[in-house]
């Protein structure tokens, strides 16, 4: 076992061994499919989510199937609220978007912000794959904190792992992933929000390209 590996591990075994009812949200990223495999191999009593926004790319949809029965794990898919999103799209329309951060982080904050906050009053430890690497945001996380927006504590176990303890855990241990990976696209969101970058490219620079921010939806402030 790797450095990396023996200390995720380690580190997640004791983590969640002091919490009750812990819960990890994935969206299928690499790093969450990592996690995925890690809670479904050492048989961890960990619930595991995803948000389904609505707007996904149908690589997704094929991934929630081959993660499924790969791993024989109820993944938990969760929708966003008809109402909440229904007074979005009436105020912003369907693709309102792309005319101003406000109306995308409205848009961000029904599809992905509302869920999530919903789902985490059921638990008491929340999981993420947040990685140091991917942004200049995340790099000022640390491992495990108190998340002021949610009221919950947040364990990021994947934190200081690189590109390459990624990409090499998931080659050797035949990890399920999502292929827009292969064809440039290293973070990958909802279908209208998202492109491929080019060679050099920020990771992040991808999601909503058309305009200059943070890169974040509002899921992870802290």
């Amino acid at each position: 076992m790797n450095e990396p590996l023996a200390h995720t591990t380690q580190l997640m075994q004791r983590i969640i061994s002091e919490y009750t009812n812990p819960v990890f949200t994935s969206s299928l990223s690499k790093e969450d499919q990592i996690i995925t495999h890690l809670i479904a191999t050492m048989e961890w009593d960990v619930t595991v989510v995803t948000l389904d926004t609505g707007r996904q790319f149908n690589a997704y949809y094929e991934l929630i199937d081959r993660t499924q029965k790969r791993y024989a794990l109820n993944l938990v898919v969760v929708h966003p609220d008809s109402t909440a999103l229904t007074a979005c799209i009436e105020r912003y329309g369907v693709n309102g978007f792309y005319a101003s951060v406000e109306a995308r982080k409205a848009c961000c904050y029904a599809r992905k912000v509302l869920p999530l906050q919903q789902v985490l009053t059921k638990y008491d430890l929340w999981i993420t794959g947040l990685r140091a690497e991917q942004s200049d945001h995340r790099s000022a996380m640390a491992v495990t904190a108190f998340d002021e927006a949610f009221k919950i504590e947040k364990f990021n176990p994947l934190l200081h792992w690189s590109d390459a303890d990624v990409d090499t855990f998931i080659s050797e241990h035949k990890v399920p992933v999502n292929p827009l990976h292969a064809k440039g696209y290293p973070s990958i969101g909802c279908e209208p929000c998202t492109r491929p970058v080019a060679p050099g490219e920020h990771p992040r620079s991808g999601r909503w390209w058309w305009e200059h921010s943070k890169k974040e939806c509002g899921l992870h402030q802290n």
